[in-house]
């Protein structure tokens, strides 16, 4: 058995990692209650730029924006990473880098060649690491990004598409379902998906018509632009709320489990220490019998 004074200072060291990561879960509370109103508030508005950039997919109008026009003979593909920047939030970032792995693996098998960019610390480590093709990346933006960082990555990827060097562009990040669960998602950004028209309700119309002022290339210019620009930043939005819900989560565990330590830890010492005391007791009762 360990002795007392050895198993006192493992105790003052579990103690010591309690209060930080104590401390780490209030933190993250404080962060997940702000990142999740800002996830909210920018849900209505990406929901209804969706509907209607879905029905402008079906429409005929005399101008057809690039980013609806499907791209079949091209096989190559452009996928945004969307990752925390920080570590200690569970299986969050593993979660995702592993569904990029499965959608990596699957287009591998379809002949496609893929080319990513990163958003966050831990996509940009990831795909280094794996020698993936990255093509731009941005780090650090914090837990209140703003959406001019963004911009210079994600225009490499989307310059691309309208060259024609890749057929689709994907986005892989962690949607927030509630506070205990969070799911890694891959959704199509480019070329507008068909199957969005289908979910809406609104969309019983199969014809959609409509009349541009003042031309129909400057609005789509514009209005697919402020698409693809909610799309990205609500998935950031979402991939936030997410890191710091596991983060809390997390460290609840790992304080619940440093307390646990702490009680093993000290039922030990007080065993050891009855033990010392009793070793004593037999030895003056030994001694005063002998005299």
């Amino acid at each position: 058995m360990a002795g007392s004074r050895e198993i006192r200072t493992k105790i003052k060291s579990v103690q010591n990692t309690r209060k930080i990561t104590k401390a780490m879960e209030m933190v993250a509370a404080s962060k997940m209650r702000k990142a999740q109103e800002r996830m909210r508030q920018a849900r209505p508005y990406g929901d209804k730029i969706r509907n209607i950039a879905a029905h402008l997919a079906h429409a005929n109008p005399e101008y057809r924006h690039p980013f609806l026009v499907q791209k079949g003979d091209r096989k190559d593909i452009g996928v945004l990473v969307v990752t925390s920047d920080k570590g200690l939030c569970g299986a969050l970032n593993t979660n995702v880098l592993r569904l990029v792995t499965q959608k990596a693996k699957d287009l591998a098998e379809q002949g496609a060649t893929v080319q990513y960019t990163a958003i966050g610390n831990k996509a940009f480590g990831f795909l280094q690491r794996v020698r993936a093709n990255v093509v731009s990346h941005v780090v650090g933006l914090g837990d209140r990004p703003h959406l001019d960082a963004l911009v210079g990555p994600v225009k490499v990827q989307i310059d691309a598409y309208r060259e024609g060097k890749i057929g689709a562009l994907y986005v892989v990040y962690t949607r927030f379902i509630n506070t205990m669960k969070q799911e890694p998602v891959v959704e199509q950004l480019l070329p507008l998906p068909a199957e969005r028209l289908a979910k809406d309700a609104r969309a019983a119309r199969q014809n959609w018509d409509y009349m541009y002022e003042p031309d129909a290339k400057t609005v789509l210019d514009q209005l697919l632009r402020r698409y693809l620009e909610a799309l990205i930043f609500q998935a950031l939005a979402e991939n936030i709320a997410s890191e710091q819900s596991a983060r809390m989560v997390a460290m609840k565990s790992a304080s619940d489990n440093a307390s646990s330590v702490i009680d093993d830890l000290t039922l030990v010492y007080n065993k050891s220490r009855q033990a010392a005391i009793t070793k004593e007791l037999s030895e003056i009762v030994g001694g005063a019998a002998a005299v």
